[in-house]
């Protein structure tokens, strides 16, 4: 029984938890129905908290806790140390950290290279270095490289010099919680929970600068005065330290008491927030994939995205496209599906159709697919 390594330090994480989490369980249906192992044996290397996040999985899953923090000169070293303590026939690095040394073939998940296309986005020169180089190292040593879509394809292979033959496109999936539609009474309750009362416009991201929000709450203060409706715009996402940036500038449009800022939220909350919005905006600069627009899409709502990276890939024709960095498009969008509700309504129906695209159980059977053929060609 082969055995295989996945880190799986970030599994609490939004964006690549989410991939992480979704993945394992995933890999858990196909390789454990009923509780037997009937497949590989998994070792989840996590953190301390983590310990028990295999409790609930077939027994050829199991953790083992590694302290290292992610994106540290640390975990090069002991994650090397722990992988070849743990005798692996592969290894899975599920982001573009790759150990110094790995005793085995090894898999690379590349969810985007923005590091590298936007440096300016990390805190200083030392992280861009790191980044730089890490990226460099996982790329080359990779006996495959995982792409969450075309996009961060075709990033990887135009900024590396790589086979293209070794990457391979997986698409993410969307959690069934969002495509199941909620009761009255349930969705209520948990949008009285965070305090967001319907009607509302929503956003979900955190406060990275190619998220893009001071565009968005421009565009929606443009909207709503040209458009004269009165529903407020919802931002979930923790940004401690730019929330005052951000209220101040609503302020200054004259939106200030119809931005609200409500952190972060649980995740049971999420598929509520989704349900009960009118619209959701999500014209980001640069996505690897963009989650939330097909969360969004599988949850019935219409969106609002870009017409660049992955974002024109996954939503083109099931969505308004626009240019992130226009504000005036980005308004003229809301605009049209504030005030037409049959477009958003047909918008609606289509982003339910395209989300269908999206499992994570087809994501799990294509990385085992790919786990397959890397062990069968290190067994040649």
């Amino acid at each position: 029984m082969p055995r295989i390594g996945i880190d799986a330090r970030k599994v609490r994480d939004f964006g690549i938890g989410v991939y992480v989490r979704n993945l394992i369980h995933g890999l858990a249906r196909i390789e454990g129905a009923n509780g037997t192992p009937t497949g590989n044996e998994y070792i989840l290397f996590v953190r301390p908290e983590d310990r028990d996040f295999a409790i609930d999985l077939p027994p050829n899953f199991r953790c083992v806790v590694e302290r290292s923090p992610v994106y540290s000169l640390r975990e090069i070293g002991l994650m090397s140390w722990r992988i070849w303590r743990s005798r692996l026939d592969l290894y899975h690095a599920t982001h573009y950290v790759l150990p110094a040394v790995v005793p085995c073939p090894t898999v690379v998940t590349i969810h985007d290279i923005i590091h590298l296309l936007y440096p300016g986005f990390l805190p200083n020169r030392a992280a861009s270095f790191y980044a730089q180089g890490m990226f460099r190292h996982s790329v080359g040593r990779a006996d495959r490289i995982v792409a969450v879509s075309n996009n961060t394809r075709n990033d990887v292979l135009d900024y590396f010099s790589v086979d293209e033959h070794k990457v391979r496109v997986v698409y993410n999936g969307v959690e069934d919680r969002f495509r199941r539609p909620l009761a009255e009474d349930e969705l209520r309750a948990s949008l009285d929970e965070v305090g967001v009362r319907r009607p509302y416009l929503l956003f979900v991201g955190n406060p990275k600068p190619h998220k893009n929000l001071d565009r968005v709450v421009k565009a929606y203060a443009r909207a709503r005065s040209r458009a004269g409706f009165d529903a407020p715009l919802v931002c979930v996402g923790a940004r401690p330290g730019s929330d005052f940036k951000l209220a101040r500038r609503a302020r200054q449009l004259g939106v200030g008491d119809h931005v609200h800022l409500v952190g972060h939220v649980d995740g049971k909350v999420l598929p509520a927030l989704y349900q009960g919005a009118i619209l959701f905006l999500y014209p980001t600069l640069y996505e690897g994939f963009g989650l939330p627009v097909v969360e969004a899409m599988a949850s019935g709502v219409p969106v609002i995205t870009s017409n660049t990276s992955s974002l024109k890939e996954i939503a083109e024709g099931y969505a308004e496209l626009v240019n992130p960095l226009d504000v005036k498009e980005i308004a003229g969008a809301i605009e049209r599906c504030m005030g037409d509700r049959d477009h958003a309504r047909q918008l609606a129906d289509r982003a339910g159709q395209r989300s269908a695209r999206f499992r994570w159980e087809e994501a799990a059977e294509s990385t085992l697919d790919i786990y397959r053929d890397v062990l069968r060609e290190a067994g040649d």
